[in-house]
């Protein structure tokens, strides 16, 4: 079976790949597809359908698309060509709220003004990664001739951890906030060092010689999370990749996660992710098989 095969990719796979097509170009999907896609147009355009909203995917365009919604992307009418990125995937819990902002319908996200050179070191890091077989190290990065399959578990996690990189600097450069507050962005960067640590809102403004309610402000406006937003979407960020990554305890994760105890954790995941932390494992080993 090869990812080009198939027109509707099963749910628990990660397949990317990079496509120019020309003029009549399309593909519809009645019923959607069980994974979410993400699109990222380099050149030319298309024109994508989903649920009833129609948004013109442009040069630095990010479209992603959720599951189970009738789909229909072609060449955008007019066009000589659409080049662009593709990735099939599962997304992370965090992710969804991250995209909130740019929902133009029911699971239907576009992010304009997203190009970056770095977007697309990181997809063509991941096709690298795709191949990875768990043995040596992953390939080179380049342009794949056809669309690459992770088959592993480690291919997979090495998959998600670019497109997390490509939604996190995508999402970044279409804020495009005030000359950023060096202390904001320091603050940032305790929480991604360490989530699990007791972090308060007063010992966070501690760290930066400012005011609680100063630095509830100034990081707000800037990153559109209140600090303890942010520090609860890095401490599940973290929580989800141990789940997939290690054989640690439902309990030993919480803990190391910062949550103050399991029953919270297993309850504020439940509500973020519509399945229990076990569940979720459960689901990702199931697709090991």
């Amino acid at each position: 079976m090869t990812a080009d095969d198939m027109s509707v990719p099963a749910a628990e796979l990660v397949i990317l790949g990079h496509f120019d097509q020309p003029p009549g170009y399309a593909v519809r999907r009645s019923q959607g597809s069980p994974s979410w896609l993400l699109m990222w147009t380099l050149g030319g355009a298309g024109l994508v359908e989903q649920a009833g909203v129609v948004a013109r995917a442009e040069p630095g365009h990010l479209v992603v698309l959720g599951p189970e919604q009738a789909q229909y992307y072609r060449t955008a009418p007019g066009e000589d060509r659409w080049q662009f990125w593709w990735v099939h995937f599962q997304p992370r819990p965090v992710w969804l709220r991250r995209l909130a902002p740019y929902a133009l319908g029911a699971h239907c996200h576009v992010v304009p003004g997203a190009g970056s050179e770095r977007m697309e070191q990181a997809l063509l890091r991941a096709c690298g990664d795709a191949r990875w077989s768990g043995r040596a190290l992953p390939a080179s990065p380049s342009r794949p001739a056809r669309p690459v399959v992770a088959e592993t578990s480690e291919a997979r996690e090495l998959v998600l951890n670019a497109v997390e990189e490509v939604l996190l600097l995508a999402t970044l450069a279409e804020r495009r906030p005030a000359p950023g507050d060096h202390r904001v962005r320091q603050v940032q960067a305790l929480i991604a060092a360490e989530p699990g640590a007791p972090h308060s809102v007063a010992s966070l403004a501690r760290a930066v010689a400012l005011s609680p309610s100063r630095l509830a402000h100034l990081f707000t406006l800037e990153v559109r999370l209140t600090p303890m937003q942010a520090v609860r979407e890095a401490r599940m960020r973290q929580a989800a990749q141990l789940l997939a990554a290690t054989d640690l305890s439902v309990g030993r994760i919480a803990t190391a996660s910062g949550f103050a105890s399991q029953f919270h954790f297993s309850r504020t995941f439940s509500r973020e992710v519509g399945m229990s932390p076990r569940e979720y494992r459960a689901g990702l080993r199931a697709s090991d098989g």
